[in-house]
Order: structure tokens, then sequence, then C-alpha cells
């Protein structure tokens, strides 16, 4: 299971991008909106494949939180094949339940480790399987 991003929660989506961007040489490579009402921007490090994730949750958003020092680290995120398999996987191994998997252009679910740290699980979407005996026309 290949990492791979990390995503750190921030206070101030402009500010955190320009520092990222201008002081550390990132490159903005996505920007999107997420279910629960946050935004997200991943960076990438034109030197390395390696990604950085800022998740920005304005108050009244599902996952919003007053700051406090230690709240920074969103989550780490893991490519994987069958997302619900490793989920229950994960859970019968000491990860308890955050958000089960869902589908969103891509299948995606979070656990939290036994110390309380969000994983991400992302794959692609599954797609259906052709009934036996079906035909197209």
């Amino acid at each position: 299971m290949p990492f791979t991003y990390t995503g750190i929660r921030v206070r101030d989506l402009k500010r955190s991008l320009t520092f990222y961007t201008k002081v550390m040489g990132l490159k903005k490579i996505l920007r999107g909106r997420m279910n629960a009402g946050g935004i997200f921007l991943q960076l990438k490090d034109p030197r390395s494949r390696q990604r950085l994730e800022l998740n920005y949750y304005p108050p009244g958003a599902k996952y919003h939180e007053r700051f406090r020092s230690g709240s920074e680290l969103d989550h780490l995120a893991f490519w994987e094949r069958d997302v619900d398999r490793k989920y229950q996987q994960m859970l019968a191994n000491g990860a308890t339940k955050a958000v089960e998997p869902f589908s969103g252009g891509y299948r995606l679910a979070f656990a939290k480790d036994p110390d309380g740290i969000w994983i991400e699980l992302l794959g692609k979407e599954r797609r259906a399987r052709r009934r036996a005996g079906s035909t197209n026309v």
C-alpha cells in the first residue's frame, strides 16, 4: 500500500498556500471542495514525488474545530486498490471508524489509528460488474 500524501489542517488557506508555494517551493496541482464543507489544496514538490494537502474547514463545516496546538496534522493518505476491504481489515486490527467508505469521484474512507490519527484510504471507483447473461444492444 503506497503512502500517497500528508494532509495538514490550516487556519488560513491563503496564508498557508503563499507560504508553501513562495517559501517552500511547492506547486499547486489541485483544488477542491470536500463533502463535509471543507476546501483542500494539493501541492507537489517539483523535486520529488511528495505531496502536501492543505485542508481548511471554515466555521460551520462538519469537521471545523477551534484551533489547538497539535491539531495541524489532518491525516495520512494511502492509495489502496480495494478501499472497502482494507478499511474492514484496519478496523479488525486496532483502528476505529472515522468515516465509512463512500464514493466521490474516488473511493474514500477514513479510520483512526490506535492513537487517534486519521488515515485516509483512497482508491479508484470500482466499476459495477456486468450481470451474468446481460448483453449490450
